[in-house]
């Protein structure tokens, strides 16, 4: 890619990550190589299996202990935040990937696991050719003002509401 862009998807709505998703198959499509690192999240979902399966383009890695949304944060998901930043901080300048996404970062920030001016310096820095996207609720407003793009889902209605559990092939 001659340049690549900033993308943020936050807000309440569902979708985020799914948005995510569509662009890393998008992009693997197109010969572009994805590296996907997940914060907050501890268990492939079953989009990570297809796509390890079917998918050599695009890498996952998961960096979260899944707990974090219950409770207050432990050293220990700090920690695996931290890592997770390294690790994308590492894929971002390997020369191996075009496209680096940061899912759920918003989040791991949200919970002060991370620092804004960490990653702020990954964006600022990243080389000019690679896309950067961050997906996850509470994107700061720091993140959303240097981002090229920024795509809020909005809640509308959900029928969690009514009761529903996340579902396996929708929801998770």
């Amino acid at each position: 890619m001659d340049r690549g862009y900033v993308q943020v998807y936050t807000g309440n709505g569902k979708g985020k990550t799914t948005a995510m998703i569509g662009l890393a198959i998008r992009a693997s499509g197109a010969n572009l190589r994805v590296y996907i690192g997940q914060f907050i999240k501890s268990i492939e979902y079953h989009e990570v299996a297809v796509i390890k399966k079917h998918l050599p383009n695009i890498t996952v890695e998961l960096y979260g202990l899944g707990r974090t949304l219950e409770r207050k944060p432990a050293e220990e998901d700090v920690q695996a935040a931290k890592i997770g930043l390294e690790k994308v901080r590492d894929a971002i300048f390997s020369g191996k990937y075009d496209v680096v996404v940061m899912d759920e970062v918003n989040i791991a920030l949200y919970l002060k696991l991370l620092d804004v001016s960490n990653v702020l310096e990954l964006i600022h820095t990243k080389p000019s050719n690679v896309e950067l996207v961050l997906t996850g609720r509470f994107a700061p407003p720091e993140i959303i003002d240097v981002a090229d793009l920024v795509t809020e889902m909005t809640e509308v209605k959900h029928y969690y509401e009514n009761g529903i559990s996340a579902r396996d092939g929708i929801e998770r």
